[in-house]
């Protein structure tokens, strides 16, 4: 029988959207330590229902990885796993390999990261990012925060689950034929397909016959 998975609390991140939690840091009216040390707290809660970290950062996110000058300095967030996060494999999902440490970020991170966002992990997606579900024999089933017997949609299933859940008020998505909008969809979140080069290209894009995977995020407002 399913179940809903609240994380939402009575702590630094309340009940804010990515742009209330900037404002409330840049007020001084909660620290960006509290902000990350929520995010964690709640991600050990909700996770062990959702399973959508495939990787945790908490010791990078506590020495804030975001930049300071960037409009969203300090917000946690999570990186959907078919980025590069320097000092972290890139798993794309599949644990038919075994993952390098990848030595830089990719430049869509080094953009996110330039707003300020602070990431806490890396989220789940389906292998190779090519289903509209996440089940997969190494990780398990990536669960929909508002029922865990329904699919959260796909590909970013996991930065889906951990928006909509409340353990982040953003997190970090990619579309190619929809796998930002289905999962947004699913779980009733923002989830936008870019015009064509708002945002830099994901690394290895370019390599495609055609262009059609964009980098964005998942959000609970516009």
């Amino acid at each position: 029988m399913g179940k809903r998975v609240n994380a939402f609390t009575d702590d630094a991140l309340g009940n804010l959207d990515a742009t209330g939690v900037a404002e409330a840091i840049a007020k001084k009216e909660v620290s960006v330590k509290e902000v990350t040390e929520a995010a964690i707290a709640r991600a050990e809660r909700a996770n062990e229902d959702l399973n959508a970290i495939v990787i945790k950062a908490y010791d990078d996110a506590r020495k804030i990885n975001g930049s300071d000058k960037g409009a969203f300095y300090g917000v946690p967030t999570f990186i959907k796993d078919n980025d590069n996060v320097k000092g972290y494999p890139t798993q794309l999902g599949t644990g038919s390999f075994n993952a390098k440490v990848a030595k830089k970020h990719s430049r869509f991170v080094e953009q996110l990261l330039s707003t300020g966002l602070n990431y806490v992990g890396k989220s789940s997606l389906p292998k190779f990012g090519l289903i509209c579900s996440t089940e997969n024999e190494r990780w398990g089933v990536t669960r929909n925060p508002w029922n865990t017997d329904y699919t959260t949609g796909g590909s970013s299933s996991g930065s889906a689950a951990l928006v909509a859940s409340g353990v982040v008020p953003i997190a970090t998505a990619n579309d190619g034929a929809g796998s930002t909008r289905i999962p947004a969809g699913c779980c009733g979140l923002v989830g936008l397909k870019p015009s064509r080069h708002r945002l830099v290209p994901m690394d290895g894009s370019q390599l495609m016959p055609l262009q059609i995977v964009y980098e964005g995020v998942l959000t609970r407002s516009v």
